[in-house]
């Protein structure tokens, strides 16, 4: 029996699936679809992030991370808004 750990994240939903990143010291190695119903519900958005166990390719645990879900969400913004920020260089004048 093989047991994995991995950070999953909600990419997106494609009809009753939610297609989930997995990733391991934050980048994607695999993705999974599960059935939506099978979400915790306060993870049932995309981007959220779920702390996965894989036991012989099956999920065996699967749970939210709200902590992590909004940090990475404040990272995102950080960026966007130091991006937007940016005063255009010479060339772009």
């Amino acid at each position: 029996m093989t047991t994995q750990q991995f950070t999953g994240v909600i990419d997106r939903f494609e009809e009753e699936l939610a297609v989930i990143l997995l990733e391991v010291d934050g980048e994607v190695v695999d993705e999974i679809a599960l059935d939506r119903s099978e979400l915790p519900t306060e993870a049932a958005h995309p981007d959220a992030v779920l702390e996965v166990t894989l036991t012989d390719g099956e999920v065996t645990d699967l749970s939210y991370d709200p902590v992590e879900t909004t940090d990475r969400k404040e990272r995102a913004q950080s960026r966007f808004d130091r991006l937007a920020e940016r005063p255009p260089d010479d060339e772009e004048s």
